[in-house]
């Protein structure tokens, strides 16, 4: 019997900011959900793309290049591996990543949001 999952419902159920949960795993890539609000850091990740989806609300990611993108709920954005990028929001937004197994939650900065990927493995 396939297992069905509304990621919407798992993310807005979450309580921690910035603490993503796998949902799903999808070859050698796992799905994952978060409510964010504020402001992550800048990191990059060298060797893996990142894949923003907006269940709802809107994300704001700075990129190093002094350009930025604005997301609003539905819009999916890919940032390319090695990229430094600084996500945050001025209220709740809940995403969804796509992200391969080995990509650490904040790349190359660790900070008191990192989360090891036994945080993000817990049960939601």
């Amino acid at each position: 019997m396939p297992k069905v999952s509304s990621p919407k419902k798992i993310a807005k159920s979450l309580t921690e900011y910035w603490s993503p949960r796998v949902i799903a795993e999808v070859d050698d890539s796992y799905v994952k959900v978060a409510r964010v609000n504020g402001e992550l850091d800048w990191h990059s990740h060298a060797n893996e793309d990142e894949m923003f989806l907006i269940l709802e609300g809107a994300l704001h990611i700075d990129l190093e290049d002094g350009s930025s993108v604005d997301l609003a709920e539905g819009d999916l954005y890919v940032v390319p591996k090695g990229v430094r990028h600084n996500p945050s929001t001025t209220g709740d937004c809940l995403l969804m990543l796509i992200e391969r197994k080995s990509t650490l939650h904040t790349g190359d900065t660790v900070n008191e949001k990192t989360r090891s990927l036994d945080e993000q493995l817990r049960p939601v």
